[in-house]
């Protein structure tokens, strides 16, 4: 008796499996976008659903890493120590926030320590690669340029021993395809199916990958999530095209640390490690209304920053309530807080937070610099600029102590700032002085 041929059908947009054709997907909404998997396609996504033998984990030998540096300060941070051999990395990003300018600037850095380095580009030209590589003084002849989107050809040209490379860039994984799969490049299948041959070459191979992916309107990288399940490290970058700051943010890291940040400045010849972190979100200046200091920690990094308010009179009947770089949900409970607490009709004025130097905070430790900020604003009274606000508000009004004080103090010190204010000082003796403030209602008793 014949077997029976299975069929599998496909969603092109989010990957959700059917059995038979569907005309709508029930998961994304899209119309006619199921597509029928070639039987190698099926035979191959069974495989991998394969289980092996367990082994006790006592049994199991350990596996050390072989790292060397990106020569790139800020990246190898992020990486947790540098570029794993045989690791597979995800970069995301807007278009325009350097992404392939980062990569490029690596691929010569290795280029230029005698590693062969391959860049494929499915988006751009030749000459237009080696016109950026200009700008970036990244000609290096051990930098080899591939234009190829067809992924059967990018594995003949690693394969054919010709020369050994040590890492490979692809930009972008929306542009390849295999002659596999019948739909188009960028769908579902195809990026997974691309994913995985270069995943088990990256293995087999011991080259470093990396991978530049497109991102969605609501900032998720487009493709299935499988991708980022499949890669050993997936980084974001943030920043505005606009403005040189750009932030490296790891989200997933097999090798490391998942809550590092690397900072860099666009300049005229490409991404630069901010030598000073500090320095691009904070200066110096005359104490002026509305302006609060605070000190935040990105992955094992302190970083001062200010904390404008603006409190003004509401010109309509509906106040309103504005944050750059500050979670407005969180900004709305600080102001009812004090409008409980302190008695403020915060509800006749409109309200403004700004977090200088483009950066989102998304820790608690700078609360107390919001209450500060919205009391000076709303008083017209200036604060020193030789304090420093660290403490967490609690919705009971109590101020509540963040992790890692020290190190937020040693770096506040560096900076020339000499007064603290939060909720216990430290057990550790630092050259400044500090003034506990428990409570909400103790803030109007200190700026008295």
């Amino acid at each position: 008796m014949a077997k029976k041929k299975i069929q599998i059908f496909e969603c092109q947009h989010c990957g959700l499996q059917s059995p038979k054709w569907l005309g709508k997907c029930s998961n994304c909404g899209a119309w006619e976008s199921f597509l029928e998997l070639k039987e190698t396609h099926i035979q191959s996504l069974q495989a991998l659903n394969d289980t092996s033998k367990a082994i006790p984990i006592t049994e199991i030998q350990d596996e050390t890493f072989t790292r060397f540096s990106s020569q790139e300060k800020e990246l190898d941070i992020v990486l947790g120590g540098g570029i794993v051999v045989g690791g597979m990395y995800l970069v995301g990003g807007s278009p325009g926030v350097g992404k392939s300018t980062l990569l490029l600037k690596i691929s010569s850095n290795l280029a230029s320590d005698g590693k062969n380095v391959l860049y494929v580009s499915g988006e751009e030209s030749a000459s237009q690669i080696r016109m950026r590589a200009e700008r970036l003084k990244a000609m290096n002849p051990n930098l080899y340029l591939l234009n190829e989107i067809k992924l059967e050809s990018i594995l003949t040209t690693i394969q054919n021993k010709e020369r050994d490379y040590t890492m490979l860039v692809i930009d972008s994984i929306q542009t390849l395809y295999s002659e596999k799969i019948t739909s188009s490049p960028g769908s579902v299948s195809q990026v997974r199916e691309v994913t995985f041959e270069l995943m088990r070459l990256a293995k087999n191979y011991g080259i470093c990958v990396f991978i530049i992916g497109h991102i969605t309107k609501d900032g998720s990288i487009a493709g299935p999530r499988i991708l980022e399940h499949m890669v050993d490290c997936v980084l974001y970058f943030e920043g505005d095209s606009n403005r040189e700051l750009r932030i490296l943010r790891g989200f997933k890291n097999r090798f490391g640390n998942t809550s590092e940040v690397g900072i860099f400045e666009m300049k005229s010849n490409g991404l630069v490690g901010a030598k000073e972190a500090s320095k691009l979100f904070f200066s110096q200046k005359t104490a002026s209304p509305g302006s609060a200091l605070s000190v935040v920690l990105e992955g094992s990094r302190a970083l001062v920053l200010e904390v404008q308010a603006l409190v003004s009179d509401c010109a309509y009947g509906t106040p309103k309530r504005s944050s750059t770089g500050f979670e407005t949900n969180r900004l709305n409970m600080i102001l009812a807080l004090l409008e409980r607490k302190l008695e403020i009709p915060l509800n006749r004025y409109d309200v403004f937070i700004n977090i200088t130097g483009g950066i989102k905070i998304v820790e608690t430790a700078a609360d107390l610099a919001i209450v500060a900020a919205i009391l000076s604003s709303f008083r017209n009274r200036a604060i020193s600029s030789q304090s420093i606000f660290i403490g967490e508000v609690s919705l009971v009004g109590d101020i509540r102590e963040v992790p890692n004080i020290e190190q937020r103090l040693k770096e506040s010190l560096s900076l020339g700032i000499n007064k603290a204010i939060l909720p216990k000082k430290p057990t550790q003796h630092l050259n400044i002085r500090c003034f506990e403030v428990q409570e909400v209602t103790k803030i109007l008793d200190w700026m008295e």
